[in-house]
């Protein structure tokens, strides 16, 4: 039997040259999709025929009515090894087996700070502005050294930004919910309360995984402590942040700035109040999309479907 494996949202169109495919000749049929395939139904119609499905992360949602809909997938492997928009306990009620995959690298740190330089030195602004045939600069930019770094969350990434930070010259503090002072000093960063990071920090970085808990856990309150010249970075999940009390902050310049990678609703509609504002560094969810990363995601992909294809499956996700 020949297997279709549809692989989802590869908009860069490089799926099938940064991994090795051979392996499943003659077994599986590769279908590339490079677009959002679109809502739940559109999602169904085009997968109707698939035994099995790639997802790239978080980018086309898997529910259970969704999954409840392909009578005939067998398999489904998802880029790294968590996905919040994917139902793994009700592909698992179906007999569906749920692969996840390695990355390599922390690729998010370098769009946390480039977002950060961005909001601070606008040096992709003047860039546009002198191949749009302006004479010469008109932004006057912000000094990063002396200022402080206040990161929400240290874990893996959260601690490996901070580091960058600190290395142009600024002064570190963390809090979450569950960080304590030790591990702050662990990580040589000031620890702070919640209220004490959002009122002192020039610059505010989120780095927290989205979970029932942690959904809005950036609210007004947190917005109104921030100083007016102060930026927010946010590379993790859209739903940290309220987007409605920020879309407000930011349009009544109550902040200086945020550098936003995430949103959410993704894409980002083309007719959201964030695209037309000038205070606001947009990027289309970039964290992990690296050659790197994504060659070793679609590397474990065919390592996923042949383990499978063996009777043999590999990092099996739990529900």
């Amino acid at each position: 039997m020949t297997h279709r494996c549809a692989i989802l949202d590869d908009y860069q169109n490089v799926a099938l040259d940064l991994a090795d495919w051979s392996a499943l000749k003659g077994q599986v049929e590769l279908t590339v999709f490079n677009a959002p395939l679109g809502g739940p139904d559109d999602v169904v119609r085009a997968l109707s025929s698939f035994h099995i499905v790639v997802l790239m992360r978080e980018r086309t949602p898997f529910t259970r009515a969704v999954i409840e809909a392909l009578p005939g997938l067998k398999l489904i492997v998802t880029t790294g090894m968590r996905n919040a928009s994917l139902d793994v306990k009700a592909a698992r009620d179906r007999g569906i087996e749920v692969c996840g995959t390695d990355g390599v690298g922390s690729p998010t740190v370098g769009i946390a700070i480039g977002l950060m330089l961005e909001l601070s030195r606008h040096i992709g602004q003047e860039s546009a502005r002198l191949k749009g045939g302006a004479l010469w600069q008109t932004s006057v930019g912000t000094d990063l050294e002396g200022k402080t770094f206040g990161t929400v969350g240290l874990g893996r990434l959260g601690t490996r930004t901070v580091n960058v930070a600190k290395a142009l010259g600024m002064k570190a503090i963390a809090w979450s919910t569950n960080l304590t002072p030790e591990k702050c000093k662990e990580a040589g960063v000031g620890y702070a309360t919640r209220e004490e990071l959002f009122a002192q920090a020039d610059v505010i970085s989120i780095h927290l995984i989205l979970s029932p808990r942690s959904r809005g856990i950036i609210g007004a309150a947190d917005l109104a402590r921030m100083k007016p010249t102060a930026f927010l970075i946010n590379t993790a999940r859209g739903p940290l942040i309220d987007e409605a009390a920020l879309v407000a902050a930011l349009r009544e310049k109550r902040i200086a700035g945020a550098g936003l990678d995430v949103f959410d609703t993704e894409p980002l509609p083309l007719d959201h109040p964030l695209r037309k504002l000038d205070n606001v560094v947009l990027t289309p969810h970039l964290g992990y999309v690296t050659r790197e990363n994504l060659g070793a995601n679609y590397r474990g992909a065919v390592e996923d479907i042949r383990a499978w294809l063996d009777g043999k499956p590999v990092r099996l996700m739990e529900a």
